[in-house]
């Protein structure tokens, strides 16, 4: 994967828009899906699958949805966090960590309490030149 195909994904990562994200990510999964013999379990599949958790977690977090915000982050830190440090020219170890913090600023459920605003170094999509 070239550094340049992440270009757009980058732009709406640092904007914040992770609606955004996901929608363009799950895109992609959709067609690698589609394309790969292994199906939903082709490791870049499984990779974009995790990217898109991420996204809705941080985005259900803005929103005030720490129930939602809740779930994706334990899909995303479970598909991410198999994961090497750097995957497909993206560092994971931040978005992992970001996810990590969000699970432990969420409050506990049914208390109404608001979600802490997500700290900045969620919206800095880091690149890498690792390879798959």
């Amino acid at each position: 994967m070239s550094l340049l195909l992440w270009d757009e994904l980058a732009a709406l990562w640092q904007s914040g828009d992770f609606r955004g994200v996901h929608d363009w990510v799950n895109e992609r999964w959709s067609r690698t899906v589609q394309e790969s013999p292994d199906g939903d379990a082709d490791p870049f599949a499984r990779f974009l699958q995790g990217l898109a958790f991420a996204a809705l977690a941080f985005h259900f977090a803005e929103e005030q949805n720490g129930e939602s915000a809740a779930i994706f982050v334990e899909d995303g830190l479970e598909v991410l966090s198999r994961l090497p440090p750097s995957y497909a020219g993206i560092e994971i170890t931040p978005i992992v960590d970001a996810l990590a913090e969000l699970r432990e600023r969420l409050p506990v459920t049914g208390l109404g309490l608001p979600i802490p605003p997500l700290v900045a170094g969620v919206r800095a999509l880091r690149f890498s030149h690792g390879s798959m």
